[in-house]
């Protein structure tokens, strides 16, 4: 197999198990359990995980001072994405929160072109349009009911994070040195700060009560959290960040089929035009000149007629 190949595979199982959450996490409020709690639970029992690979591969868990500080940063970044999303899905269906936080490249895209100068294209712009216009169709049913606010601003939190921590990983020097299990690890150990503090002044830590809820705590911390984030890594190494960005496509498609297949959740025609509108929007810009340059071949395998004049 060679290391294209092996990139796609990875970007693709990376996408997928962590459009899982919604399976684990829905389960665990239907227990009781609020999102802090849940997310607390996540972070705390993945972290073992990480440390037992980081251990078998013999690496060492020593940062540099230079290290600690974006550390904690890009920490609180994804835990606060984190707290978004979840705290999205009580307002919300699963499929939809997830299909809404998927924008999260184009934020990128324009996070890029206003601090770091990068152009901004018509195609960019473009799809940023049809973006917006998918959101519009996705905010109401066909009864004409909107999408809970709340729930909106959840995933909008979630999305800009998630954002600022993708431009952050690939822009702060001294993080491009640091090992990927080792950046997950401290990533997810600073990130929890934000829940351990926020169950301590609400006093509010929520437990399973039963053998099958602590089994999807597990599920949570293995997939969509130690797995996801380590194969998302390995998968830039070997395709890039472009390539793999267009690969979390099948993230919220993931979610929406857990959705429906799972939890009885349903898409009006309405909701499942705006739906593909995000996905293909967000897919043309992360692809960026490598989508044009394939248009342009393939219309060269075409060309136009000539008609004789008589």
């Amino acid at each position: 197999m060679n290391s294209k190949v092996k990139g796609y595979i990875l970007g693709i199982l990376a996408a997928a198990t962590y459009g899982m959450n919604p399976l684990f996490a829905l389960p665990l409020y239907g227990e009781g359990l609020d999102a802090n709690s849940v997310l607390l639970l996540r972070y705390l029992a993945a972290l073992p995980i990480l440390w037992l690979m980081i251990v078998v591969r013999g690496r060492s868990l020593r940062l540099k001072r230079n290290e600690i500080m974006p550390l904690i940063a890009l920490g609180l970044l994804m835990g606060l994405s984190s707290y978004g999303l979840f705290a999205s899905y009580t307002y919300m269906d699963a499929g939809i929160a997830s299909t809404l936080l998927f924008v999260y490249p184009l934020m990128v895209a324009l996070m890029m072109a206003a601090i770091y100068h990068e152009r901004l294209s018509a195609q960019t712009i473009v799809c940023l349009t049809v973006a917006l216009g998918g959101i519009w169709l996705l905010s109401r049913n066909s009864a004409g009911v909107t999408l809970s606010a709340a729930g909106t601003v959840w995933v909008a939190v979630s999305a800009l994070s998630y954002a600022i921590y993708i431009v952050a990983v690939n822009r702060i020097p001294s993080m491009r040195k640091v090992p990927t299990l080792k950046l997950t690890f401290y990533v997810l150990m600073f990130g929890m700060t934000i829940f351990i503090i926020k169950a301590v002044a609400d006093q509010s830590l929520q437990l399973p009560a039963s053998g099958a809820g602590w089994c999807y705590v597990g599920a949570l911390a293995l997939l969509p959290t130690a797995l996801s984030l380590t194969l998302t890594t390995v998968a830039i190494q070997h395709i890039g960040s472009t390539p793999t960005a267009i690969l979390g496509v099948f993230e919220p498609v993931t979610a929406v089929l857990f959705g429906i297949t799972v939890f009885g959740e349903q898409l009006t025609g309405r909701q499942t035009v705006g739906l593909i509108m995000i996905l293909t929007a967000v897919t043309v810009v992360v692809a960026g000149g490598n989508l044009t340059h394939h248009l342009v071949r393939l219309k060269k395998m075409f060309p136009p007629l000539r008609v004789r004049k008589k």
